[in-house]
């Protein structure tokens, strides 16, 4: 019988001695994978023995919490080889509740206008897409300042800082009406 050319015959021969030469290229693979299984000796290190937990007592009741007043007051006073002489300036600006237009810095402030109520000037301030109203002892910026004085123009401020000595100095600051340029 053929198939386009080839006998049925001569491929049941070919396909033996193919079969015939694989298998004992199969053989010698097979026994040189086991002799590199054999010859492969993994080194594992001991594992060290658990050290003991010695458990102890808590006695952090008795310092002073780490994000309280005190203590930046305390360390910035332990950071300056000579006693400052202005820390009464800052100390009742660590002790008080902040206030929320502390959180921005001044350079992120507008203001945008004034208000009369009562007899008393209401500076308008914009902060991002927010609008607040400052009355005189408000606080602004994060350098605590202090609104001293408002006028349809401006907002005069006094604002606390340190100076490169590491004394803590008073500077006078101020917002300026910012014209819309849109219009």
């Amino acid at each position: 019988m053929q198939i386009r050319g080839i006998s049925v015959g001569g491929t049941l021969v070919l396909a033996f001695a193919l079969a015939a030469c694989t298998s004992s290229g199969q053989d010698e693979l097979q026994a040189w994978m086991q002799s590199e299984r054999n010859s492969i000796r993994p080194s594992v290190a001991p594992i060290p023995e658990p050290t003991k937990f010695v458990p102890q007592a808590y006695e952090g009741e008795r310092l002073t919490p780490p994000f309280s007043s005190e203590k930046l007051a305390s360390a910035l006073r332990g950071s300056q080889s000579a006693p400052v002489v202005n820390s009464a300036l800052i100390e009742p600006e660590l002790n008080r509740r902040k206030q929320p237009l502390e959180a921005f810095p001044l350079d992120t402030m507008s203001l945008v206008g004034s208000l009369n109520r009562d007899g008393q000037l209401v500076a308008l301030v914009k902060v991002g897409e927010l609008l607040y109203q400052v009355k005189p002892g408000s606080y602004l910026g994060q350098n605590y300042g202090r609104v001293t004085r408002i006028t349809e123009r401006e907002v005069v401020m006094r604002e606390i800082v340190q100076d490169s000595a590491g004394e803590w100095t008073e500077r006078a600051a101020a917002l300026q009406l910012q014209e819309d340029a849109s219009k």
